[in-house]
């Protein structure tokens, strides 16, 4: 008797972890769609609100997977939910890409490239920054 095959495509398994990863995602781009309301972005300026959004949802992820991989046993749909849903739903680097192109067709170029760079630095430090001062204020609480 041969094993039962797996049709292609993703397991029922799976339907789980994407229900929790679409569930977080809602929850990440309505609380990223508020701050754009909230702080709007005059055209051919630059976007700090977008700007603000990933290096603060930078600074969460670096934060979250340090308590997720190192401190709590976490049941399985909470780094799908949490970081891929909500945070990776509130970081925008679509928006991101988006203002660099609309900078750069209104004759703003210089502005456009600061703005890359400065995302880029700032938000990979504010990965690290995270994930450090976790790590460090977890050693703290240990002692």
């Amino acid at each position: 008797m041969t094993e039962p095959v797996d049709p292609p495509g993703p397991r029922r398994s799976h339907y789980g972890v994407l229900a929790m990863i679409a569930a977080g995602g809602a929850i990440g781009t309505g609380a990223r769609y508020g701050a754009a309301l909230l702080w709007p972005t005059a055209a051919g300026s630059f976007p700090w609100t977008t700007f603000c959004v990933n290096v603060v949802g930078c600074l969460l992820i670096g934060v979250l997977l340090v308590v997720l991989t190192e401190v709590w046993t976490a049941p399985a749909w909470v780094r799908p939910f949490l970081a891929t849903g909500v945070l990776g739903g509130f970081t925008t680097f679509s928006t991101y890409c988006l203002d660099i192109e609309r900078l750069v067709s209104g004759g703003r170029t210089g502005l456009a490239l600061g703005y890359l760079a400065a995302t880029l630095l700032a938000a990979l430090a504010a990965v690290v920054t995270g994930a450090w001062a976790t790590r460090r204020l977890l050693v703290r609480r240990i002692r």
